[in-house]
């Protein structure tokens, strides 16, 4: 393919201007920018020439690949992945052995700090690196190569982020992540298998900024990994109200209750599964009806099985207290701070009530008191009113049996 621009290379693959407009607001959004950055991101991709790529696995089971192959077709994404310009991966090569080996090694020197690393599966340290081989040596010594002349690394997948399956339990191969490898330009992409719409995501960032996407402590882009799952599950009103699925295939799973008490680690799990989803766009694991299984989160192998029980609980020394008994404390610790926050409102709001009664009652101008006529005419004006604070003679004049009236009024 002729690397005459990747907006050409896009219209060469079929699409359309309208896509392409689609594509850069479907990108702004999973960058959680604003839409109107959309423009933006077109004229970056539209000046780009095609990235260069190269892809190295270690220990994986290659799903992380599938899901990047997998991608409906025309749909934007796939097609903005279809042309990139992978100098390397495995799977691809028409060649083996040492060809093989030439394609990355010359694709290193001609690209050199111009071409992204993707490091799926995990990098074993153990028995001297012997346990995952590439071209002959240790796939610690090839990714160390491979990060040093790159733009950026970025891991795809969780073995590549932390070790994944292959570092799970007592890990006899010493599998971990990539990180210590990489340089200081890294990005972890955890999942099982990642999202290729957070990979694209990613990329379309820094054609458009220069630069990786504000990531959090674990190097995950915020915009991907900054919300709870639980918090965008379609499920989520049912364990507000209460419904639980209890048993796989009961009533409650059939209507699409919440799958919390079969074990979905939504509720501890940062990611935008619900939102991106897998299979074109229609669905992800929870819609389908299976539990979250917590894959990104770090070393979830261990930190979040079994798959199928419910979360430890999330209060020291306390056993039998579980996420769900924490959130309705903490909504009814809510419910009882608004209660108070009534009842406080209520007492300030009749305080003004009273103050503003004596503002008007001071601003009424107190008269020249009437001559005292005796019984025959008009009642003589009690001596104890004169003098009186304005809300003192306010009560004299109710007991008087007509409140408010100015002393001196004529007709008093």
């Amino acid at each position: 393919m002729q690397d005459d621009g990747l907006y050409a290379a896009l219209v060469r693959r079929g699409m359309t201007r309208r896509s392409f407009l689609q594509f850069s607001a479907a990108m702004a959004a999973a960058l959680a920018l604003p839409l109107s950055y959309a423009p933006r991101i077109a004229a970056a991709v539209e000046g780009s020439k095609r990235l260069p790529v190269i892809w190295i696995r270690g220990q994986a089971c290659g799903g992380d690949t599938e899901a990047f192959l997998r991608s409906s077709d025309p749909d934007t994404v796939a097609l903005f992945l279809d042309v990139l310009d992978i100098q390397y991966h495995d799977a691809f090569l028409g060649v083996a052995g040492g060809d093989a080996e030439l394609a990355r090694t010359s694709a290193m020197d001609r690209y050199r700090n111009g071409y992204f690393a993707v490091v799926e599966g995990s990098i074993p340290s153990g028995a001297s690196g012997a346990y995952c081989l590439i071209g002959g040596r240790p796939a610690a010594d090839v990714v160390r190569e491979v990060c040093a002349g790159a733009l950026a690394t970025i891991a795809v997948g969780s073995c590549a982020c932390d070790g994944g399956a292959p570092a799970a339990g007592s890990n006899p191969t010493g599998a971990g992540g990539v990180r210590a490898l990489a340089g200081a330009r890294y990005m972890a992409l955890p999942g099982c298998p990642v999202n290729p719409v957070n990979l694209a995501a990613v990329i379309v960032h820094y054609l458009t900024f220069n630069e990786l996407p504000p990531a959090d402590l674990a190097s995950r882009p915020l915009a991907a990994y900054g919300d709870l799952i639980h918090n965008q599950c379609e499920r989520r009103p049912h364990f507000e109200f209460g419904e639980f699925a209890t048993e796989w295939g009961d009533e409650g799973a059939q209507r699409g209750w919440c799958l919390y008490k079969l074990g979905c680690k939504g509720p501890e799990t940062m990611g935008n599964c619900p939102t991106v989803r897998y299979g074109e766009k229609t669905s992800w694991n929870v819609r389908a009806g299976h539990g979250c299984v917590g894959c990104m989160t770090p070393s979830f192998w261990n930190a979040m099985g079994p798959a199928y029980k419910r979360l430890p609980s999330p209060v020291p020394f306390l056993p039998n207290v579980t996420v769900d008994m924490v959130g309705g404390a903490l909504l009814g610790g809510v419910a009882g701070v608004m209660g108070v926050h009534a009842v406080g409102m209520g007492v300030r709001f009749k305080r003004r009530r009273m103050i503003a009664a004596h503002e008007r009652a001071a601003a009424v101008p107190l008269g020249p008191l009437p001559p005292a006529v005796g019984d025959a005419g008009r009642r003589s004006e009690p001596a104890a009113t004169v003098g009186l604070a304005p809300a003192e003679h306010g009560a004299a004049d109710e007991a008087d049996g007509r409140p408010d009236a100015p002393v001196g009024r004529e007709g008093r």
